[in-house]
């Protein structure tokens, strides 16, 4: 007796809507198109002008996944081999020491570059398309899933407000430096007496600075400016870009999805900046909704918004431990500034010498909590 087996593929005419055009909405949608996904981006109402002093690193894994799954970005970044961080209560003394047997530990590129790379790439593709938002009126209808990034849509405001929050009452300053030419791939952190400060090479002649202090200080572009001078033992400074700011905060999303609806982004997770994991933590997250996807697909099953509801269980709890984490970083060293002494950082820079630990703390950033 012969058993005929058929293997039925599901045709995939999956169609989604994602709200907002900042760089996690692109990344997601370029993501999503290269799985011949149909992706219409809704412009924000409120599309603000690209800031071009700002930065963002990418650890390497996750580097490695957006040149394969979603853009190759190889000719954009600059690639970090250590990163020294430093303490102003131990005089400057290096408190770790984080170095990569391979080409890089870390990447940094400019905000505005990644964007406008990811715009060029999806305006070419068949399975994208944009949208204004005062024509579209909210009709939702046609979509198995509306993805919204977007802080001031409709959607958000509706279904996605309540949070946990922790406002930092701080904010940080960010800017471009002009240098010298020098070897330049070693990003530096230093916790400062008024807030941790970090320099993180962009090229051999230009250096990205973020800067965060407490807000009570009130401190002025011109006193920035003598801070980042003050505590710069590195660079020939030939120039100070413009210097912008925004408030800093701790965010955790209390629900992911409302039906079809899904949050993303920073909706999801906004943590200080001093560890550079903002825009990790968003690639994580498109790492495992992806998966989520790929996953249906090859079974054969439907895609619909049950994968909402999947993508929370998966990464609710994960990211409100990192970021957590990461707040706990913050006041660490934020108690420290406040008792004027060296205690905690002697005991982080006597940790920080066992070659285990700090193989945990480079894992840690690299894949997050996520592996």
């Amino acid at each position: 007796m012969y058993h005929l087996i058929f293997v039925v593929k599901i045709k995939n005419n999956m169609r989604v809507c994602i709200l907002g055009n900042g760089l996690s909405s692109l990344a997601l949608a370029k993501a999503l198109i290269n799985k011949k996904i149909y992706v219409d981006v809704e412009v924000s109402k409120n599309k603000s002008k690209l800031n071009k002093s700002r930065t963002l690193g990418i650890s390497k894994s996750n580097l490695d996944f957006f040149n394969k799954k979603i853009i190759n970005i190889e000719k954009i970044i600059w690639k970090l081999k250590q990163i020294h961080i430093y303490s102003e209560n131990l005089k400057n003394e290096k408190l770790l020491d984080f170095k990569s047997k391979e080409d890089q530990l870390f990447s940094i590129l400019k905000n505005y570059e990644l964007h406008n790379n990811l715009e060029k790439s999806l305006k070419k593709n068949k399975y994208f398309k944009t949208l204004n938002s005062k024509e579209k009126k909210n009709n939702y209808d046609n979509y198995d899933i509306i993805i919204t990034t977007d802080y001031f849509s409709s959607i958000t405001k509706k279904y996605f407000n309540k949070q946990i929050i922790k406002k930092y009452n701080s904010s940080a300053f960010v800017t471009i430096i002009e240098h010298h030419n020098i070897l330049n791939d070693v990003a530096t952190q230093i916790f400062t007496k008024d807030g941790p400060l970090a320099f993180l090479p962009i090229s051999p002649k230009m250096t990205s600075i973020v800067y965060s202090v407490d807000n009570s200080k009130k401190y002025n572009i011109e006193k920035i400016e003598e801070l980042i001078k003050k505590h710069n033992f590195k660079y020939k400074i030939k120039k100070i870009n413009n210097i912008e700011s925004f408030d800093l905060k701790c965010l955790n999303l209390r629900s992911y999805y409302n039906k079809k609806f899904l949050a993303f982004g920073d909706l999801l997770h906004s943590i200080h900046p001093l560890a550079g994991q903002g825009f990790n933590m968003t690639i994580r997250d498109i790492k495992i909704l992806l998966k989520i996807i790929e996953n249906k697909i090859n079974l054969g099953l439907p895609i619909d918004y049950s994968i909402n509801s999947e993508f929370e269980n998966k990464t609710r709890h994960k990211n409100f431990i990192f970021t957590n984490g990461i707040d706990f970083i913050h006041e660490f060293f934020n108690l420290e500034r406040k008792m004027n002494n060296n205690t905690l950082s002697k005991s982080i820079q006597y940790f920080g010498r066992n070659s285990s630990i700090n193989k945990v703390f480079i894992s840690l950033a690299d894949k997050g909590i996520y592996i």
